[in-house]
């Protein structure tokens, strides 16, 4: 697969991955499975994927300004 920005080879890997839910919450969901450029770093979900970082992140304390979660869990 190629890299829509760079044109460069899009690799399955692992990376975490912030997301920031609110002015003072930020999850990290770590070992997200993504397709990344080995040149730019671009990096891509797959739709399922991010259905179950969705889901991940629907179901995180809302009281809570940082949480780690780990996507196998």
């Amino acid at each position: 697969m190629k890299c829509h920005v760079c044109g460069g080879l899009l690799e399955p890997t692992e990376s975490d991955l912030p997301f920031k839910l609110g002015a003072n919450r930020v999850v990290i969901v770590k070992q997200v499975p993504v397709f990344q450029c080995g040149q730019c770093g671009t990096y891509l979900l797959e739709d399922s994927v991010m259905q179950r970082v969705e889901a991940t992140l629907a179901a995180v304390d809302t009281n809570v300004e940082l949480e780690v979660v780990s996507y196998a869990a």
